[in-house]
């Protein structure tokens, strides 16, 4: 026992000694780990990137293989045709196509050895366009035709399409998907490879939602994300190493939708009213405000249009002219979570010129009764929008919007092929249709990329 003792003693005065001698040493060294650890951990995600050419995509969003996101559909295939930003049609995986019977036949043709991104061949019974009211009949392995019930000259624009299918095969795209990562369903990772050398190599990660994406960005596990609140967006501004890029989504216009039925709403001068009501400044750093529902950035837009001004003292007299106590009730102004704050904004804005309103959050895309609906309208490439305002469609037109006028402008927009004439009839459809708006088209939304440098 007492020899334990002593070696006890011993390795205790041995280790004490040892520390004295060297005690100077050992802090140094310590600090010297430590302050390198924390400078590892700070760069390590640098390090992961730099150590890859891959860029890292971050996405939000639950997609399975039937259902994957529109960024990735875009690049891995193409469609028969595509739409240039002047309007123009141009062959893609189509070689050439003919009009025939008036107008009521479509025959495409296809090019020479074309490919799946697995290496099978693709021929025309592998193309699978889901139409109403056409009927597709297959000629041979090169040649495919539409059969319309009514003639409809800007046809091909809506073969324009990618084509993809199960599982992510695409064709004719700079991208072929190479490893995927499925977990309960759902894509979690997706790696694409370029087609051609001079491509980067692309991998994207999908999140649940905002946080978890800005948090994969902040860890290095992606090297760019895409974002629509300034305010975020700002945060990484300060970054040395990265790139902040704001641009406009002109593919998407929040809109108030509003109820055509409604015997007050129908009235254009409440429609103006209401236009009115809304102060754009405070909208101003969410997006670019719209003059109406084709974007600047298309060829058929109207550069001559009004802008609606806010003006609550003008608005509040149009309202009590044209309201009586007797006829005043609460609009039923139905929104999503997602735009709570600008809906609460507008809302105000009704209540002070004196329509009073009841604000209802909903889940779902369009609701089956409101009197203003405010949501984001993914608006088409080409100026063609007889599906959303033309009278006669029930399942579009979801104000039931009716105009004698913007149906005869919409028929005749269509039913030629003619870019001028085509932008002779979009350019007084957007004029009549914003002397009697079916809705009030405020903003096209910011979009910030964040990207490391």
């Amino acid at each position: 026992m007492a020899l334990k003792k002593q070696v006890v003693r011993y390795y205790y005065w041995l280790v004490l000694e040892f520390f004295k001698k060297n005690s100077r040493s050992i802090i140094i060294s310590f600090f010297v780990s430590f302050f390198g650890i924390i400078g590892f951990l700070s760069v390590s995600p640098y390090i992961k990137i730099a150590a890859t050419k891959t860029e890292i995509v971050g996405l939000i969003g639950n997609y399975d293989l039937n259902n994957p996101p529109e960024e990735v559909i875009n690049k891995i295939s193409n469609g028969l045709v595509t739409v240039t930003e002047k309007g123009e049609i141009i062959p893609v995986i189509a070689n050439s196509w003919e009009m025939l019977s008036d107008g009521r036949e479509y025959r495409f043709h296809l090019k020479e050895n074309l490919l799946w991104g697995n290496g099978k061949k693709f021929i025309a019974s592998d193309i699978r366009y889901q139409f109403k009211d056409v009927e597709v009949k297959i000629v041979d392995d090169k040649t495919v035709t539409f059969f319309l019930k009514k003639p409809l000259a800007i046809f091909p624009t809506y073969l324009n399409k990618p084509l993809v299918k199960f599982p992510l095969l695409g064709v004719a795209g700079y991208y072929k998907v190479g490893k995927t990562k499925i977990e309960y369903g759902y894509i979690k990772e997706l790696d694409l490879v370029p087609n051609t050398k001079n491509l980067t190599p692309l991998k994207y990660k999908f999140y649940n939602n905002e946080l978890q994406l800005i948090n994969a960005y902040k860890k290095g596990e992606v090297n760019k994300i895409t974002l629509t609140k300034k305010s975020i967006a700002d945060t990484f501004s300060t970054w040395r190493n990265t790139k902040v890029e704001k641009k406009v989504d002109h593919s998407r216009l929040l809109t108030i939708f509003i109820n055509g039925k409604d015997k007050i709403l129908a009235e254009k001068d409440i429609k103006e009213a209401i236009a009115m009501s809304i102060n754009y400044e405070k909208l101003s750093e969410f997006g670019e405000k719209a003059k109406g529902p084709i974007p600047p950035n298309s060829w058929a837009y109207n550069p001559d249009l009004k802008e609606y001004i806010y003006d609550q003292e003008n608005s509040s007299k149009i309202v009590k002219k044209l309201i009586t106590a007797s006829e005043s009730a609460n609009l039923n102004f139905v929104t999503s979570y997602d735009y709570y704050d600008v809906a609460d904004e507008i809302a105000s804005g009704l209540d002070a010129i004196g329509l009073k309103n009841d604000l209802n959050v909903v889940s779902f895309d369009s609701p089956n009764t409101f009197d203003l609906f405010l949501a984001f309208w993914k608006v088409p490439i080409d100026p063609d929008q007889y599906y959303f305002w033309h009278s006669t469609q029930s399942e579009g037109n979801i104000g039931s919007y009716k105009n004698v006028k913007i149906d005869k402008l919409l028929e005749d927009g269509r039913n030629t092929i003619n870019i001028e004439e085509r932008g002779k009839t979009y350019a007084d459809f957007q004029k009549v249709i914003q002397d009697d708006p079916p809705a009030i088209f405020l903003y096209y939304p910011y979009i910030y990329t964040i990207k490391r440098k």
